[in-house]
């Protein structure tokens, strides 16, 4: 995550998030959402500020995230 936020090719375990979780408002912008799957439940979800080059975490947890379904 902090050497390779936004991999030029994603895996199944760390990739930018589709749909209505794509982009989150943060900081009053728009912002691309990712998840780095760190177990088989386990997630990590950040958002990228490639203008601030920083990478803001989201949420993590040990489960899967209930609200992907």
């Amino acid at each position: 995550m902090s050497n390779d936020p936004a991999p030029a090719v994603e895996t199944a375990r760390h990739h930018r998030l589709k749909g209505p979780l794509g982009s989150r408002a943060f900081d009053g912008r728009e912002l691309a959402m990712w998840q780095i799957e760190v177990t088989g439940g386990g997630r990590i979800w950040y958002v990228l500020d490639e203008e601030r080059t920083t990478v803001w975490v989201v949420a993590a947890g040990t489960g899967h995230p209930k609200v992907t379904g």
